[in-house]
């Protein structure tokens, strides 16, 4: 037998509190509806069901776009009445030309007036961007500063997903916890230090153009990858105001150290934000378990990012109450305060 094959029962008997709805209506900062367009103009009410069976009042989706892209997203879910928003993207074509900081400043600008509430940066910059010399495009490279700069002025957040989990960059051996996930996607190892900068070198880079730009607030994705190591990400938020983070896709590193996150998450109860990542409602389950529950050793939901157990945080109602929805009401410009009204009383 394989390991991959190997799904041990837990024969441990516990108290179950499984959910299926979160205990407040929340946003889910970190979604992708990346075919939107393509797909049926029924799809936007099937999302709303969806969204409304979970308590999910608000979908920010991510992958807006920019130009008319963007315009025809907006358009297509306007029926929502601000329940689905949207963040613009960039393109990095170009980067190369004088201009291309300013120019790309000013289309941004467009988009915003258009109806994106805020920015999205995929991984690709800092880790497989490269400009016309073929060099590394770093997150901190001056050529981008007008565009994080033009994001401040407008007063929209940044969310932006730089590198990976460590791991990645560690040697596929039988040490290292994400081996199964680099058995079945061998692309995203990261140890080739001739295609890829070090795990610090690349955090290291966003970091620095979090401080070049104080101005701008910056949603800094999925822990910032240091949910196992909350410490230092902590010291990161100490450090930095302008800067907030999400849990989307990294929940199984805040279940296998439940008071430790615990401790963290209250701590910092208002500078993170909920979010997924991929769209699947019946994962959404198990994150609202994990936050709201006090229940031990439960199963996540994809074995190869965590062949570990889940233990509940138990958060408290003020806690999630910020985790789930008033973060993003202070963070995210084009979310209406009305949506939420009813718990706000």
């Amino acid at each position: 037998m394989s390991f991959e094959e190997y799904e041990p029962r837990s024969t441990l008997v516990v108290p179950e509190n499984p959910r299926t709805r979160a205990a407040f209506p929340f946003v889910d900062v970190h979604a992708h509806q990346y075919r939107l367009l393509q797909q049926p103009e029924g799809r936007v009410d099937e999302l709303l069901a969806e969204m409304d069976a979970m308590n999910m009042r608000v979908m920010v989706n991510l992958s807006g776009g920019s130009g008319e892209r963007l315009e025809e997203m907006i358009e297509r879910t306007r029926k929502a009445n601000g329940r689905i928003v949207h963040f613009a993207n960039i393109s990095f074509d170009g980067i190369d030309d004088p201009e291309w900081g300013e120019r790309t400043a000013a289309q941004l600008e467009r988009d915003v007036a258009a109806g994106a509430v805020g920015l999205k940066i995929y991984k690709n910059l800092g880790m497989f961007l490269r400009d016309g010399s073929g060099a590394r495009v770093a997150t901190d490279d001056p050529r981008i500063d007008p565009v994080w700069r033009k994001a401040g002025e407008l007063g929209v957040p940044v969310l932006i997903h730089v590198g990976e989990p460590s791991p990645f960059w560690l040697p596929h051996d039988r040490f290292n916890e994400r081996w199964l996930e680099l058995k079945q996607y061998p692309d995203r190892r990261r140890d080739d230090a001739d295609r890829f900068a070090s795990f610090e070198q690349t955090m290291g880079e966003q970091h620095s153009m979090f401080r070049k730009h104080p101005g701008t607030t910056f949603i800094n994705a999925h822990l910032g990858w240091l949910g196992n190591d909350l410490d230092r990400l902590s010291a990161l938020l100490d450090e930095l105001p302008n800067v907030y983070t999400e849990i989307g896709a990294v929940l199984a590193e805040l279940g296998r150290q439940p008071r430790r996150a615990r401790r963290f998450l209250t701590e910092y109860q208002d500078r993170v934000l909920f979010g997924k990542d991929s769209w699947e409602p019946s994962e959404y389950h198990v994150y609202f378990r994990t936050l709201e529950t006090a229940d031990e050793y439960f199963d996540y939901y994809r074995k190869r990012h965590a062949h570990w157990k889940l233990y509940g945080l138990d958060l408290p109602a003020e806690v999630l109450r910020k985790l789930y929805y008033e973060n993003a009401l202070r963070v995210i410009p084009g979310i209406a305060e009305g949506l939420f009204a009813e718990v706000a009383d």
